[in-house]
């Protein structure tokens, strides 16, 4: 990274965390306190999650009940691949290892911009700036496509028990001023609001995991799917890219670091577990399928039923009323998602707006809630304009979802899905660089070794991603979406890029703080304060 300022390098030497102190290097006085002499409006408030609600924001991200409804039954169907389980497991592994480094480099920075920060810290502010403008498109994508099927799917509800027909934009809107709503709140309640939408909705898909083995198949309680010769064939590699994507959240606790309560230990704890977490009970959830259907049936059943898959086997163990609120929890899950990965976005857009990446307005905090408002409202009218240019391109009945409604997904989810397995990579090789060139290569070469490692297999699994694109997106043989979509995280790497390389040459002290956070103020403090007479 171009330095561009003595300033920089001392206050990078001086305090690697670029956390937890007050103006003159004193400890902030207490919860919610500032520790910037910007003012309350440009910061976040300290020490509003604790363990257990970070925990929550986190897995709410992962959407477990549209994981085991909707990915699931999606990778049986479309790739016919039994041993689903050993891959969440084998991924799981992968996770881990990136999360050594991933989450060590949590205990050294503290800032919003999470992925843009390390990779910035690591590789340099101009990588760092390509970083911020994949994420924001990244995580922007995810949410937006996730209004296409919650809102189909309130419109099914509404038309099978209210006897209403709405089109499925509808609802997605609304779901939209609710979200923006609740973006404005403290982070606190918003993690109150997940925490609770996310344990019901595991509650259920263990009552069905339960159900599934007191009342198998005919081919009883079996363990085929955890055989590894279940992994063969040419759908392995592309059933890893439906799969990794049934992660995506867990790589979000350090974005909440400035909010947190003791950083350095519970972002890291709670990466851990959400992984670990996450790989067991999406595993013991896939196989429970199998065992529900039979080893022999899960992939002709899935075939023909698809997403309709766990709720037909609900329906037939557990009685109607169960499966309607499955149905409904189903829906309140996708909403959690949403929240989550709206939560996330304003922070990506707060952090980046505090540094230069965005205009400064976005580096502000609402004084009554401590939210970053301005980089809230962005992504609402972001996800509303995409909502509305979907909706205008319907020209389908009301309850038909074949466009664009499952474009909106699909695109929106499988362009988010690499955007993000991009950045896992590329933090990955930040780590290494970022601990070489502070002398800890030694102390810290497991964590290196790991990051090395995962490194490797999350590019592997991106460069699938890539090449498989056309069966990810169900595009036709001579469809130009398969070298579209993957192009639009190529485009804002490049545009990111080249913000990056014009504030190194042209604006060198801007550059300078690229993923410094709240130690950015310090800088600019420094830079506006006359020296002392004498």
């Amino acid at each position: 990274m171009a330095t561009g300022s003595s300033n920089a390098s001392a206050s990078r030497a001086g305090n690697p965390a670029g956390q937890g102190t007050g103006v003159h290097g004193r400890p902030a006085a207490g919860q919610g306190d500032i520790n910037t002499y910007m003012g309350q409006e440009r910061a976040l408030r300290a020490g509003r999650l604790g363990t257990a609600g970070l925990l929550l924001s986190v897995l709410a991200a992962t959407g477990p009940l549209m994981v085991v409804a909707g990915v699931m039954p999606t990778t049986y169907g479309v790739m016919g691949v039994v041993g689903q389980p050993l891959l969440f497991l084998a991924l799981g592994v992968v996770l881990a290892l990136f999360s050594c480094g991933y989450a060590e480099m949590s205990r050294h920075v503290h800032n919003a911009g999470a992925f843009y920060a390390y990779i910035s810290r690591g590789l340099g502010g101009t990588a760092g700036a390509a970083a911020s403008a994949v994420a924001l498109v990244a995580y922007s994508a995810l949410q937006a496509g996730l209004y296409g099927l919650l809102g189909f799917e309130v419109s099914g509800l509404l038309t099978k028990y209210a006897d209403v027909t709405v089109a499925w934009w509808i609802p997605a809107l609304v779901t939209v001023a609710l979200v923006a709503v609740l973006g404005w709140l403290k982070i606190d309640l918003n993690a109150r609001v997940l925490g609770v939408l996310l344990l019901v909705e595991v509650a259920l898909v263990v009552v069905f995991d339960v159900a599934a083995l007191a009342d198998p198949s005919a081919e009883g309680v079996s363990l085929h799917a955890f055989n590894p010769d279940t992994l063969t064939g040419a759908g392995v590699a592309t059933s890893l890219c439906f799969c990794i994507a049934a992660f995506t959240g867990f790589e979000q606790a350090p974005v909440y670091a400035e909010e947190t309560s003791r950083p350095q230990v519970v972002v890291a704890r709670v990466m851990f577990f959400a992984v670990g977490f996450v790989a067991v009970f999406f595993a013991l959830s896939s196989w429970a399928l199998t065992v529900a259907a039979g080893p022999s049936g899960i992939v002709p059943a899935a075939r023909e039923q698809s997403a309709g898959l766990l709720f037909g086997l609900t329906e037939s163990r557990l009685g109607g009323t169960f499966t309607d609120v499955l149905h409904v929890l189903f829906v309140t899950g996708m909403f959690a998602a949403v929240l989550s990965f709206h939560n996330v976005v304003a922070r990506y857009a707060f952090a980046m707006g505090r540094e230069g990446l965005l205009p400064a307005v976005f580096g502000r905090t609402s004084s009554a809630s401590g939210a970053p408002g301005t980089g809230s409202l962005l992504q609402t009218v972001v996800a509303a304009a995409v909502v509305a240019g979907f909706a205008v391109a319907d020209d389908k009945p009301a309850g038909d979802p074949t466009a664009p409604v499952l474009h909106l997904f699909t695109w929106g989810g499988n362009v988010g899905a690499l955007g993000v397995l991009l950045l896992m990579a590329t933090a990955s090789v930040a780590v290494i660089v970022f601990f070489v060139r502070r002398g800890a290569a030694r102390a810290q070469l497991w964590r290196l070794v790991a990051s090395g490692l995962a490194a490797v297999a999350l590019l592997v699994i991106a460069g699938y991603t890539v090449k498989d694109f056309d069966i990810l997106v169900s595009a036709g043989p001579d469809s130009a979406l398969p070298w579209l979509l993957p192009a639009v995280i190529g485009a804002a790497a490049v545009i990111g890029l080249a913000h990056g390389a014009y504030l190194r040459a042209r604006r060198p002290d801007a550059h300078a703080r690229i993923g410094l956070g709240n130690e950015a103020f310090q800088l600019e403090k420094a830079a506006t304060t006359p020296p002392p007479a004498g």
